[in-house]
């Protein structure tokens, strides 16, 4: 038996923007994660996935036509293995919850290509690796920007501008963060679509937000790279604003942003598609508790506790 998993993701500035070319800032989230355990099968019985949380069992045929992305993402590492189904199963199971901004599919399409390729006795490299996932992530989203399967690939904190152009991002003081989960399942594919629909029915007004988020990126990057930790609420802020003049807030998620700025967070806004999921808000660790406080009163159903070096 041998286990492979891979991280939840944050944005912590651009999300949106980042489809049209603006750059973004994501980070990993260790403490919630995916996870493939790989188990023997009997010879001959071929490569199966259980899939832990939804209860299926799926065997994987190359020449088979299906509509699982499980099953989809299996063939296509397979394939650029260049590699017949192996003999084993593939436990799946996941910590992190789907539709809700976390990268939940990107987790688990990437823990699940790590254990086949162990399977085949193959490697992959994370740049190969990332462009599977990204190829999974287009089933989910239909036009990613791709910086959740690269955050989630590489596991480390970057500054993305494309599946091409992306470096690693380093703040000069630790960043505490708290996720606050509305509880509220939204795929960001609908999220995503509908700001398409904005741009397309009034490109010059939803072209000045867009640059304005971008811009806000970058002075968020400044600010964290030099310790800088108000100015860099403060633009967590008005990427909220922001985000919510594009329509992908909501009433829940507005209303834990506020609680968590009425009780001391430096910052806080949505992070990810909107429209439910979760948001983030950046703290002290003197001001956390009192904040994990003020979350869970105004209705977060989880909150977990993030920490970006």
């Amino acid at each position: 038996m041998s286990i492979y998993s891979a991280p939840a993701k944050i944005i912590l500035y651009g999300e949106h923007a980042v489809v049209y070319g603006k750059p973004a800032i994501a980070v990993p989230v260790p403490l919630l994660r995916a996870f493939a355990v790989t188990r023997s099968a009997e010879p001959g019985q071929g490569l199966i996935i259980r899939a832990i949380d939804t209860g299926h069992e799926l065997p994987v045929d190359l020449a088979a036509e299906v509509d699982n992305s499980l099953v989809e993402m299996a063939q296509r590492v397979l394939r650029h293995l260049n590699a017949t189904p192996p003999d084993a199963i593939i436990e799946l199971r996941s910590d992190i919850p789907v539709a809700s901004g976390l990268g939940s599919g990107a987790a688990i399409s990437a823990a699940l290509a790590r254990a086949i390729t162990a399977c085949c006795g193959c490697t992959l490299t994370n740049e190969d690796l990332n462009m599977l996932v990204y190829a999974a992530e287009q089933r989910y989203h239909g036009t990613p920007s791709g910086i959740d399967n690269t955050v989630i690939v590489y596991e480390m904190p970057i500054l993305f501008r494309s599946r091409s152009d992306f470096e690693p991002f380093h703040a000069r003081t630790p960043l505490h963060f708290l996720i606050g989960d509305t509880g509220v399942r939204a795929p960001t594919r609908e999220s995503v679509g509908d700001v398409r629909k904005l741009y397309e029915q009034d490109k010059q007004t939803i072209q000045k937000k867009l640059d304005a988020i971008g811009a806000h990126v970058e002075a968020a990057r400044q600010a964290l790279e030099t310790g800088d930790l108000s100015a860099a609420g403060r633009l967590m802020v008005e990427n909220h604003r922001l985000l919510r003049d594009l329509t992908v807030s909501s009433p829940e998620l507005d209303r834990l942003v506020q609680a968590a700025l009425a009780v001391g967070a430096i910052g806080a806004k949505m992070s990810g598609g909107g429209r439910g999921g979760n948001m983030i808000a950046l703290v002290m660790p003197e001001t956390e508790a009192q904040v994990r406080q003020a979350l869970e009163t105004a209705g977060a159903v989880r909150v977990w506790a993030a920490e970006v070096r």
